[in-house]
């Protein structure tokens, strides 16, 4: 591979010998009189014309100069252009770049020297009398190889097109075909050449740089076949499924929740669904357990003695599968009316986890923890807290499986049993649904923290409440935030779920993995101090000031009275305003 441009040799003419055209032709005219001898002679005459006529570089004229007129008409003519930002074409992208950053730089002597094609052979001397200068000689260029790499590789990064196969998206009853993009890479080492070959640039046309394209193996052909035959049809109407005598229609917003189109090998789409996600989705699942009562699990209870026992018996019920309702819903998507987009999903038997048989199995032994947390009586935190402790209340977490509060307690809405009440939002408290559910997240957080399992998401308040513990808080919002933990105990967990009118008991029953779990609460700092402002509309809610700050609270693993393991939680809290609502 060819690093740069090779650079000529010779003797430096006598500068006080010149020689015109109409000399250099009575010269040769005499040569040939004389013979080779006469003609090598003449030659030898004219090597003190160093440059011969006719030799241009990049379209500047040298012909007939010495060498250093030669240099310094190229520095003159090519320096504003060698100095110049090069653009480079790099795929659809065009990039600037400075010279010196890509390591080119011209010799112009060294280009001066090459163009005199100087040498003292007989045939090179003899070849002179009768050869024009050469009309598109390239000038010397020199090039760092490892500064241009850099630059080149910057630049790659830069520009880099990673390939995406074509697909289709599914969102709000809607579908979408998203394009295929070809991959580009900048090929560095055939770029070298190319910066070699094109610098300086003397036009405006960008200086194209070799890339590699990887095509995509879903191509625009394949997308556009997918949403036509599959896509479009499966949006176009609702699907209706028949289970246990009952109907349940399921519309195009809820089937593009869970529909997908992925290459299915040989670079053609073929559909998918979650079947998980879609048995989860509220507009699903509650018509299910109307018609397909699934199994209850039994209640539990903690005796006088603190040992758990089984209050309520668990019993059977009936369930559709994941493979069922894909077998179901999948071949009616592309049904063209409602009689072909109607089908049974078939049922089968399914037996509670938790019985009185299966309860010592399951190591459900004992109190794990507990917490309480008190709160100012309303209407509205009375009904929500009740609701989402209703929810709750039962929840039986196996070993290694991961709890989500948004999951077991829906969407606060009001066909989920929710009205609306005070939350924050921006900063400040508003109106909106829910509102208060955020004790019940707390006091869960709380109980989790304490029985030593492991936190997957959580999310405290924007400024903290005093009601709750400083730096051991949770608060959730749909589609956004969920308060998650897995279950690394060993054993299942049960969680209790106790709500009044003035508090929510959250109790988790399995089997201690650690003696205690203590809470060290350090100090506040980088204290901020709140500002007041006024609201204003029918959300706005006045509240009180309070300073924001950090805060570490420390969460201590007790094994035979010696510490095991510490876990620090850090949360920052950002000043509560004073808010006044009105004009």
């Amino acid at each position: 591979m060819r690093r740069a441009s090779p650079t000529g040799t010779g003797t430096p003419a006598d500068p006080g010998r010149r020689w015109t055209a109409k000399g250099i032709a009575g010269a040769a005219a005499g040569a040939a009189a004389v013979g080779f001898g006469g003609l090598y002679a003449a030659g030898l005459l004219l090597a003190g014309e160093d440059v011969p006529e006719g030799t241009k570089v990049r379209g500047v004229s040298i012909g007939g100069m010495s060498r250093d007129e030669a240099r310094r008409t190229l520095d003159r003519e090519l320096g504003p252009a060698a100095a110049a930002p090069v653009a480079l074409r790099i795929g659809e992208r065009t990039e600037q770049a400075d010279p010196g950053a890509l390591g080119l730089s011209v010799d112009s002597a060294a280009t001066a020297d090459r163009a005199a094609r100087t040498g003292s052979g007989p045939l090179t001397v003899i070849g002179r009398l009768f050869a024009s200068g050469d009309p598109g000689l390239a000038p010397v260029v020199r090039l760092d190889e490892k500064t241009a790499r850099g630059a080149l590789e910057d630049l790659g990064r830069k520009t880099g097109v990673e390939a995406k196969e074509g697909s289709v998206s599914f969102e709000k009853g809607r579908a979408k075909a998203v394009a295929p993009v070809t991959g580009i890479t900048l090929d560095v080492d055939a770029s070298l050449d190319t910066l070699l070959d094109g610098y300086p640039r003397t036009g405006t046309d960008p200086l194209a740089l070799p890339v590699r394209r990887t095509e995509p193996k879903v191509g625009q052909q394949e997308t556009d076949r997918a949403l036509k035959e599959f896509a479009e049809p499966a949006m176009s109407a609702p699907v209706t499924l028949a289970v246990a005598g009952r109907n349940i229609s399921l519309s195009p917003t809820v089937l593009s929740r869970h529909l997908r189109l992925g290459d299915g090998g040989g670079g053609r789409l073929t559909p998918g669904l979650d079947t998980k996600a879609l048995l989860a989705d509220p507009a699903l699942a509650g018509p299910l357990r109307q018609a397909a009562p699934g199994p209850a699990e039994a209640r539990l209870r903690l005796d006088a003695a603190g040992r758990v026992t089984v209050a309520q018996e668990g019993r059977a019920g009936r369930q559709v599968t994941e493979q069922a309702l894909g077998a179901a819903v999948l071949p009616l998507l592309t049904g063209a009316d409602p009689a072909a987009r109607t089908g049974e999903v078939a049922t089968e038997a399914a037996a509670p986890r938790l019985s009185k048989d299966t309860v010592d199995q399951l190591g459900l032994k004992e109190k794990v923890s507990s917490f309480t947390v008190r709160f100012e009586p309303a209407a509205y935190r009375t009904t929500n807290i009740g609701r989402a402790a209703e929810l709750i209340n039962g929840s039986l977490v196996l070993p290694d499986e991961t709890w989500s509060f948004n999951r077991t307690v829906g969407e606060r809405t009001k066909e989920n049993g929710f009205v609306d009440g005070l939350i924050i939002n921006n900063g400040q408290y508003e109106k909106a649904a829910g509102g208060g559910v955020s004790a019940v997240a707390t006091t869960v957080f709380n109980a989790m923290f304490f029985a030593g399992v492991k936190p997957v998401e959580y999310g405290a308040h924007s400024f903290y409440i005093e009601r709750y513990p400083e730096g051991r808080e949770a608060t959730v919002a749909w589609g956004s935030l969920d308060l998650r933990f897995v279950n690394d105990s060993g054993k299942a967990l049960y969680l209790q779920a106790e709500a009044t009118d003035t508090s929510i008991t959250i109790t988790f029953l399995g089997t201690k993995k650690y003696e205690e779990i203590r809470a060290n609460q350090g100090p506040r700092t980088n204290i901020k101090q709140p500002a007041t402002r006024t609201g204003s509309g029918p959300k706005c809610e006045p509240q009180t000031p309070l300073e924001g700050f950090d805060v570490a609270v420390d969460r201590v693993f007790v094994q035979g009275g010696k510490e095991v393991k510490r876990e620090t939680m850090k949360t920052r809290y950002t000043p509560r305003d004073h808010v006044k609502c009105g004009a």
